[in-house]
């Protein structure tokens, strides 16, 4: 076969390649990645960023939020639940952490994704947050699910789902878990790696599987090609070890990583899957690939041009049109879940520093419900929720990042464990002089919070879960 390597032929700029750039027309570069195969693309790289960088500044709505909160009912319920709680006599445990589940706004985020993305039905991570009271609202939702593993695959069949819902996401699986899996009929998998095929090719020979590519992820906060995703240049090792074991390649995968800045990584993951769309029909001959799983790392605060970057490079490599038959897909997680989840946090310990600052001890951390900080790179934000015989659920300016003269009580906050590491914050400011028995609040923690919570140190973190539905009723 004649087929080279990307790197010399796809002069594109994956990963660290360079190469000239071949006008063609309408200026429309041209990349000829191996005899035969020419894939073209609106923008050069430069372009590509130049263009991106004038769609922030005509599409000022990219930053308008399209969640809706339910707040008054939140607020109501945090209030109530607290209010039982009586300090001087409850039993041991029952002043936990706690979280409000605001499933509307799991609705209200489902019909954003069909408004933006249209094309692109999801599938969950399932990681991202197992409860099953989630799962079921989604399930119902018509969204499908990405399973990582054994027991989430169980987790999901247990709900009633079908086998054909599911994708088994992760390239490097356990023989008995894919034994598992082909028991189950899950047919849709993810592979990165020669060793992997012949795994599958001896226990789940009818697998649907998706050829995962690496993708220039370096400015997401959580980097996935790190560990995941095949470089273009030993596609053409993987596409003919499938052909070779006759196993049923039905299409590509990629990730680029989440808590991405740069979406130009979505165009450029894209166009590479469009090349190795052509290379498997032209160059290997083989049944046409049927679907493009776009992978996950949507995330509320910047969906709408995150969206409006994957709609551009559908449009562009993969148009809807009549002669392309080929089926969208994508793995969020975080984007469904995350402001759906509000925790409510006990102060249990203080410690005076000096007159205007404290160390303030809640009884929830990093390893517990906020182990998001440490695995996520996240920073929950702290507010005051009780102090005072007061609830400030709807006091915005509670608290602040920095000084001022309406916040001048500086605290760091810490979590219940024995641990140094277990620190929130190492430095907020309160408007409030807080005092045990005092509660907070952290808004946005429905993703990758409650699901690796542990018990380390003998603090139960299974925190309880008030879920409220659209029309803000309490869920028996």
């Amino acid at each position: 076969m004649s087929v080279q390597s990307a790197q010399e032929y796809y002069p594109h700029g994956f990963q660290n390649s360079s190469a000239t750039l071949v006008e063609d027309g309408a200026a429309a570069a041209v990349a000829t990645v191996s005899p035969g195969i020419d894939v073209k693309a609106r923008f050069t790289d430069d372009e590509l960023a130049v263009h991106l960088d004038k769609l922030r500044k005509q599409h000022p709505e990219f930053s308008i939020l399209p969640h809706q909160p339910a707040h008054a009912v939140i607020s109501q319920q945090m209030t109530q639940h607290i209010a039982r709680i009586n300090a001087e006599t409850c039993l041991p445990g029952e002043e936990n952490s706690f979280f409000v589940g605001d499933l509307g706004e799991i609705d209200n985020l489902h019909r954003n994704w069909k408004k933006h993305l249209p094309r692109v039905q999801p599938f969950y991570a399932v990681k991202c947050n197992p409860n099953p009271v989630v799962l079921t609202r989604l399930a119902s939702m018509g969204v499908n699910f990405d399973c990582a593993s054994k027991l989430e695959i169980e987790t999901i069949l247990g709900l009633g789902v079908a086998p054909e819902r599911i994708i088994y996401a992760n390239p490097c699986k356990m023989a008995s878990f894919i034994r598992y899996a082909s028991d189950k009929r899950v047919l849709k998998s993810t592979f990165d790696n020669v060793e992997e095929l012949h795994k599958i090719k001896k226990f789940h020979p009818d697998s649907q599987l998706f050829l995962r590519i690496a993708t220039d992820d370096s400015t997401a906060q959580c980097r996935l090609s790190t560990k995941y995703g095949a470089d273009l240049e030993n596609v053409c090792e993987l596409v003919a070890t499938c052909k070779e074991l006759q196993l049923n390649l039905c299409g590509v995968s990629f990730h680029v990583g989440s808590g991405a800045n740069d979406f130009s990584t979505l165009y450029k993951a894209t166009r590479d899957a469009r090349w190795v769309f052509d290379l498997v029909q032209n160059e290997f001959h083989m049944q046409p690939l049927t679907v493009l799983d776009v992978g996950g790392g949507f995330q509320l605060e910047s969906f709408a041009e995150a969206a409006h970057v994957l709609n551009m490079a559908l449009d562009e490599f993969f148009p809807a049109d009549s002669s392309n038959n080929v089926s969208i897909i994508a793995e969020p997680g975080r984007y469904f879940v995350a402001s759906a989840f509000t925790l409510g946090a006990n102060v249990i310990a203080k410690r005076k520093v000096s007159p205007r600052e404290s160390m303030i001890y809640i009884n929830d951390g990093v390893y517990g419900n906020m182990n998001c900080i440490l695995f996520d790179h996240q920073e929950p934000t702290p507010r005051t929720l009780h102090h005072a015989g007061a609830f400030h659920y709807f006091d915005d300016e509670s608290t602040s990042a920095t000084h001022s003269s309406s916040q001048q009580h500086k605290v760091s906050i810490w979590g219940p464990t024995c641990d140094g590491l277990d620190c929130i914050t190492k430095e907020y400011y309160m408007k409030h002089d807080l005092v045990v028995g005092d509660w907070l609040f952290f808004q946005n923690l429905g993703a990758y919070t409650s699901s690796a919570a542990t018990a380390f140190n003998g603090f139960d973190q299974q925190a309880t879960i008030i879920f409220i539905d659209e029309n803000g009723k309490v869920l028996k």
